[in-house]
């Protein structure tokens, strides 16, 4: 794995399907040894039970103590922040993560983060990792896409922000479920510069 760099990875799950996603990538950040500073859309609450077995807890001190115990984390490696929960570290350009990832993100909040809306913490974080110039990662989720979507992801692809839809592939012969998640949660942590071992590159 790289080494450990002090700054966090932002990462953020928000109500578009794609749940396990953001589960398997929160997994192998913690197994990276990184620190995550969590955030939960409302919506993305009713979606993870429906799409994996955890159900995740209103209070972010219940939702710390949960996912440190499922992800074997180590003391404050994984930090939840409220919805509004404007004293968080990312919400303030003085303080910016390395990166932040939206998984799965939501056409809603691909929106509101390409009109600057910053009505959540969510999106509050995405501007601020814009503004500070740091890498911000979107993988959307929806099908098919409306020409709204379609001028939302160019205008923040000519930003600088990753667009990653939810497209992983097949020449790596997936056998499961598990290894098609594999294969985009390897493409992100590909593009934040952690190694990792969940596919084997075009090639090899």
């Amino acid at each position: 794995m790289t080494t450990q760099t002090t700054k966090p990875i932002a990462l953020a799950i928000t109500g578009a399907s794609g749940a396990p996603y953001a589960l398997r990538l929160l997994e192998c950040l913690v197994q990276a040894d990184r620190q995550v500073y969590l955030m939960v859309s409302k919506a993305a609450q009713v979606v993870l039970p429906m799409e994996t077995d955890l159900s995740f807890p209103s209070r972010p001190e219940e939702a710390e103590k949960l996912l440190g115990e499922r992800f074997q984390a180590r003391a404050g490696q994984i930090r939840v922040f409220g919805r509004e929960q404007w004293t968080a570290p990312v919400a303030s350009g003085s303080n910016p993560p390395e990166a932040m990832v939206v998984c799965p993100c939501s056409t809603g909040t691909l929106s509101a983060i390409a009109s600057g809306a910053s009505n959540n913490l969510i999106e509050r974080a995405a501007d601020v990792v814009l503004k500070e110039q740091r890498k911000l990662i979107l993988m959307v989720r929806e099908t098919p896409y409306s020409p709204i979507h379609l001028e939302n992801m160019l205008k923040l692809s000519r930003l600088g922000v990753v667009i990653m839809p939810a497209s992983p592939g097949f020449y790596n012969r997936p056998e499961s479920v598990a290894d098609l998640v594999d294969f985009m949660v390897a493409r992100v942590l590909s593009h934040l510069g952690i190694d990792n071992p969940l596919n084997r590159p075009w090639g090899e």
